[in-house]
């Protein structure tokens, strides 16, 4: 090994005190000022953690600070509805292209028949009666395409007594201006004794 000549830097007072680092003596309490610090950063991660979930990524947590922004619901706005048509004798059911299916969608055999001959009685231009691909139908619905025919749909909910209109595209019952399809709410007729 090497040897070095000593220089001034290898002569050390006999008064000097410390060994090894030159550091001051610690203070006390500083591992308190350590900890506080670690505390508050975690503090910060967790609410801006919240705050992420429930601001930006839309969940609720329960908590109101962190909700999400509650987002505006329109208003709608109400639509025109056309009066029904009582008496179809008013209406040139021709000019107008009037024909009403009837679907049964119920397992009730031959409700078609029996709502359709009701209808017809009624003074209404009836189509086809027949029963529809799925007999599991809840609510009974009149379908129509053409805006105009609003008030005809209206008139034969009237005459049934029973249903609920529905604008559709005319692809969907092509055929009919006017569809029926009844439902299980649609009322049992009695046969008369």
């Amino acid at each position: 090994m090497a040897s070095y000549p000593k220089d001034r830097f290898d002569q050390l007072p006999e008064d000097l005190q410390r060994i090894g680092a030159h550091r001051g003596p610690a203070k006390k309490g500083r591992g308190w000022i350590g900890f506080a610090w670690a505390l508050l950063a975690t503090g910060v991660l967790i609410f801006g953690g919240l705050f992420a979930i429930g601001k930006v990524l839309g969940i609720d947590l329960g908590i109101s600070i962190f909700a999400p922004a509650a987002t505006p619901t329109p208003t709608p706005t109400p639509t025109p509805t056309m009066d029904p048509i009582l008496d179809p004798t008013t209406i040139d059911q021709v000019a107008r292209g009037i024909k009403i299916d009837v679907l049964n969608g119920t397992p009730i055999v031959d409700l078609e028949n029996t709502v359709g001959d009701k209808l017809a009685a009624a003074g209404w231009r009836m189509g086809a009666f027949t029963v529809a691909s799925d007999k599991t139908q809840e609510a009974t619905f009149v379908y129509y395409s053409d805006p105009l025919n609003e008030d005809v749909a209206r008139g034969v909910v009237v005459a049934m007594g029973i249903g609920e209109i529905r604008k559709v595209t005319p692809e969907t019952f092509p055929g009919a201006s006017i569809t029926v399809v009844l439902g299980s709410d649609y009322p049992v007729p009695t046969a008369a004794p």
